[in-house]
């Protein structure tokens, strides 16, 4: 196969895949599995091929993300029910006060959003935004956006979140790496996105809420004895900091700092995502759920309700994977990493161009990551990138799977509702603010692997 030929047959497949999300309203989940067998049969496989590599590809995808989604799922639905979202916004401003409260509100949704879905996480705090807005007398938008920023960061960056999960199953990334990348660069770009930007859009739309929506009967969770400060934070951080010693670990007993024992392999074992979720999930539902009164048949069905929107993406994921494998079952990805490798074009550059431009036209910032990550796997297997490389070109595809939400994306409509903006309003913060994620995580993940 040619160049010009394989450049045909990826633009072809994006135009394709747009198609049949945009134009004919086609689930995600079949417009992937539809343009990978497109892609195998322009690529010359045999047919009995394509449907072994669908097979593969969607079965080595699913092993992963399908057990990780899942257990997240129910963790998030645990906090989301106990008021812990609540209870954490309550004492953030109570520590950095109300004239400092935009930052509490960042820092927030940052933490929120790592076990809880963004549209939830938001929905769950809003109503905090209303009650400082109104208090303070200040603009909706100079808590709105700080809010969105830590939601939207951690959201795109940091695992356990669906979206940097599955691209560093696709592309074989080490969550540790991710995880902890994820939060050096995410900080200072919720900050730049957050508190700043809140700071100027604000004054530029100086909307005050003033609709029944925002009334006092929505300030307030109705929920008593909400879960303390301290046992929110660290049933969110256990699971995180059991994963990043699982590397930490690895890379010492490879570089002979550490020799293998039983202990090391303790550690290794709890460290892995599935341990380290499960042992975190089991703990949220004792802690945030039996102790608390919930019974067990409520448990159950919070757990069963929690998993719906899980197997959403679990299905779309492992249609990537199907992607990716038919990508590199043809030979098409060896032959454009050989030519990735034999130019100076970087591969963060290229992945984050691939995300940004699949999401800027569907909207979906899921898909926008898998389908990028589908295109750059094959590549990232010959330039046999470090795990610290390989992490920051999963910060890319969800940097460049950040940008210009509008009108596309539901995130776009929500914000707007729930906020009072009009379109135009929403354009101006909510759209300029996912631009600005994209742009300041591309910057560093560029940065980074430059001194790195």
């Amino acid at each position: 196969m040619s160049v010009p030929y394989i450049l045909f047959i990826i633009i072809s497949t994006v135009l394709l895949l747009f198609f049949f999300i945009i134009k004919l309203k086609i689930n995600a989940f079949i417009s992937l599995l539809v343009v990978s067998i497109y892609v195998g049969i322009l690529a010359g496989m045999p047919l009995e091929a394509v449907l072994q590599s669908i097979e593969k590809g969607m079965g080595s995808t699913l092993g992963f993300v399908a057990v990780i989604v899942g257990l997240g799922a129910i963790f998030g639905q645990m906090l989301e029910v106990s008021g812990g979202a609540e209870s954490l916004a309550d004492y953030m401003i109570g520590k950095f006060g109300k004239e400092k409260s935009s930052w509490a509100m960042m820092i927030t949704g940052f933490i929120i959003a790592i076990p809880v879905f963004l549209d939830v996480g938001f929905i769950i705090l809003v109503p905090i935004v209303y009650a400082l807005s109104r208090d303070a007398k200040k603009p909706v938008l100079y808590y709105g956006i700080p809010l969105l920023a830590g939601l939207a960061v951690t959201h795109s960056f940091i695992p356990p979140t669906p979206g940097p999960v599955a691209v560093a199953d696709i592309l074989g990334a080490s969550l540790g790496w991710v995880i902890l990348f994820g939060f050096l660069l995410g900080i200072p770009t919720a900050i730049i996105a957050g508190p700043v930007f809140g700071r100027f859009i604000s004054k530029k739309i100086p909307v005050i809420p003033d609709h029944e929506l925002y009334s006092d009967a929505n300030v307030k969770a109705e929920i008593k004895d909400k879960p303390s400060f301290s046992g929110i934070v660290s049933l969110i951080f256990i699971p995180l900091l059991l994963m990043v010693l699982r590397t930490v670990f690895q890379m010492m007993i490879r570089n002979d700092a550490v020799s293998a024992n039983v202990i090391t392999q303790i550690v290794i074992f709890i460290g892995h995502p599935f341990s380290a979720l499960i042992i975190a999930t089991i703990l949220s539902i004792y802690i945030l759920g039996i102790r608390r009164g919930i019974n067990k048949k409520e448990i159950l069905q919070l757990s069963s309700k929690a998993l719906g929107p899980a197997g959403i993406i679990i299905l779309i994921t492992g249609a990537g994977g199907v992607l990716k494998q038919i990508l590199v079952d043809s030979g098409i990805g060896e032959i454009i990493a050989e030519s990735v490798v034999g130019s100076s074009f970087s591969p963060i550059l290229l992945a984050w161009i691939l995300a940004a431009i699949v999401r800027i036209t569907q909207g979906s910032a899921t898909v926008a990551m898998i389908t990028a990550a589908g295109f750059i796997a094959p590549i990232l297997d010959i330039l046999a990138l470090s795990e610290i490389h390989t992490a920051l070109v999963v910060l890319a595809i969800a940097s460049g799977a950040t940008i210009l939400s509008h009108v596309n994306d539901s995130g776009f409509w929500l914000v707007g509702k729930y906020l009072g903006l009009n379109e135009k309003q929403t354009l101006q913060s909510w759209t300029v603010m996912e631009t600005i994620i994209s742009l300041c995580g591309l910057a560093l993940c560029l940065t980074t692997s430059i001194i790195l």
